[in-house]
This record gives C-alpha cells, sequence and structure tokens, in this order.
C-alpha cells in the first residue's frame, strides 16, 4: 500500500508532508523520476528549516527534500537516543519514496546519520554529504546540564557557539525559533545519540563518493573532525566554508548550494 502524503503550500513557498508520520518539505512533488534526489537532515533539536534555501535552489535542477526526524516539528514520536535507530527511520522514509539511489546529506547529528547510512547500506545511495560532523561525536557534560536547567538559555547559546562571530544574527531568528519548539528531552536525546556514536574504524567500508563540508569558524565540530572523515573514507573529498560557523547552510546558503549542487552534478 503506498503511503499518505499531504501536500500544502506554506509560507516559505514550499510543499510540506506526512510520509509515514515523517514530516517533509520540497520544492515539487511528487519527485520527478527524471531528475536526481537529495535528500537532507537537520541537527540535534532542530528542523528541517536549516535547508530551506537549499531545497528552493536545488528544486530547479533536482527532487530536494528536507525531513524531520521523530520527535522533531510535525513528525511523530518521541526521538531517539541512538544514531542506528535514526537511520532506519530515515532508510523506511527513503524506501517509502520510490527514487532511486538518492544523495543523503547532512549536519552535525545528520551527518552521523548520513554515515551509518553509508556504513550499513550504501548500495541504496548515489552519494553522501556530511556537513560539520565527525566519526566520533562526543558532548560535553555542561551541554547535558544546561538543557537540564535552563533550555530556552541553551537554543540562546546557538548564537554564541552555534555561528561564525561575522554572521548576521537575523539569519538565525526562523530556526531558532522552530528549536524551541522541540521539546528539551527530544534534544537530550539527540545530544545521547551523538555522545555514544563512533565510527572511526569503520569508515573504510565506505566507498560510495563523499563529500564533507567543514566551516572555518566551527567551534562544536572543529575542521580536524572534516579531515579524518576525508583522510579514512576512500572516494571522499572536502571543502571548506570561510566565514561560517556550525549552522553554515544558514550562515553562507549560497556558498553551500552551489558546493552541493557541484559535486551532485558529478557524481
Amino acid at each position: 500500500t503506498s503511503p499518505v502524503v499531504i501536500c500544502f503550500r506554506n509560507l516559505r513557498d514550499l510543499l510540506t508532508g506526512l510520509i509515514n508520520d515523517i514530516e517533509f518539505s520540497a520544492g515539487n512533488w511528487p519527485p520527478d523520476p527524471n531528475y536526481s534526489t537529495i535528500i537532507f537532515l537537520h541537527g540535534s533539536g532542530g528542523t528541517n528549516i536549516l535547508w530551506q534555501y537549499q531545497v528552493k535552489a536545488l528544486s530547479e535542477k533536482m527532487n530536494a527534500i528536507a525531513i524531520n526526524l521523530p520527535g522533531h516539528g510535525n513528525s511523530a514520536g518521541p526521538g531517539m537516543d541512538r544514531i542506528a535507530d535514526y537511520a532506519k527511520s530515515v532508510s523506511t522514509f527513503n524506501k517509502s519514496i520510490n527514487v532511486r539511489h538518492p544523495v543523503i546529506c547532512g549536519l552535525s547529528i545528520g551527518g552521523a546519520i548520513v554515515l551509518q547510512l553509508l556504513i550499513d547500506e550504501q548500495e541504496n545511495f548515489k552519494g553522501g554529504i556530511i556537513v560539520n560532523s565527525g566519526a566520533k561525536l562526543k558532548v560535553m557534560p555542561l551541554i547535558f546540564e544546561i538543557i537540564e536547567k535552563d533550555y530556552l538559555g541553551f537554543i540562546n547559546l546557538i548564537y554564541k557557539f552555534g555561528v561564525s562571530q561575522k554572521t548576521d544574527p537575523a539569519k538565525l531568528k526562523s530556526l531558532v525559533e522552530s528549536m524551541a519548539l522541540c521539546s528539551a528531552e527530544v534534544t537530550r536525546g539527540d545530544f545521547n545519540a551523538c555522545n555514544t556514536f563512533n565510527v572511526m574504524e569503520q569508515l573504510n567500508k565506505i566507498n560510495t563518493p563523499v563529500l564533507v563540508i567543514t566551516a572555518s569558524d566551527d567551534q562544536l565540530t572543529p575542521i580536524k573532525y572534516g579531515q579524518f572523515l576525508a583522510e579514512h573514507i576512500q572516494n571522499a573529498t572536502i571543502a571548506n566554508i570561510e566565514d561560517a560557523g556550525h549552522l553554515s547552510p544558514v550562515e553562507r546558503p549560497e556558498e553551500v548550494t552551489r558546493i552541493i549542487h557541484d559535486f551532485t552534478a558529478t557524481i
């Protein structure tokens, strides 16, 4: 039985819908079988608003889809605390939309999910894009303490630690507002999933094309994280975004989009 899809036009001029309780945004629907496809995954405690610029811009040339992980946005579920479980939910979504070998792209926890998918089932993906992430994502204990005691305070720390000092804070408004709607419990689960994630010894299993994107001012996942990925994944290339922090798709949307487009056009 085909999944039920409900789509409507929203304020961001994107189509949104639900497939098997996973919310998504897309530039067009249903996916055009003549186009290649890219699926975007957001960061911890976030939503697909992170990728709204890229979805809009790339939809003229490909099927661009950004999902909300379980428990985020209007996706059902309590959220998860293991990368492998999130990867399974993304895999189920991918199989439900009936597209051939999409590129899978994720930031931070989303990048960890991409790595897990490429390790477990790379035959289902044309390639992967890992943005500001790493093969091991230990989280400072202070992060969990702040989430527990002052969740809104934690969200506001994004302006200090999540972006470059050269970034206009106004660019973050929609993303921060959406993160404030995510429960502290779900966000804590995301960071637990990151904290226990470690695939450093499994990167040699990946042989599909991979693009690693880093950011010069990323305080949360420094450039060395991405460099390690590029050095240990055999078919990887790396690109760095200058004057951007952890949320580079929002900080430098045009440049991130161009790099993603150029990579997908070559695989």
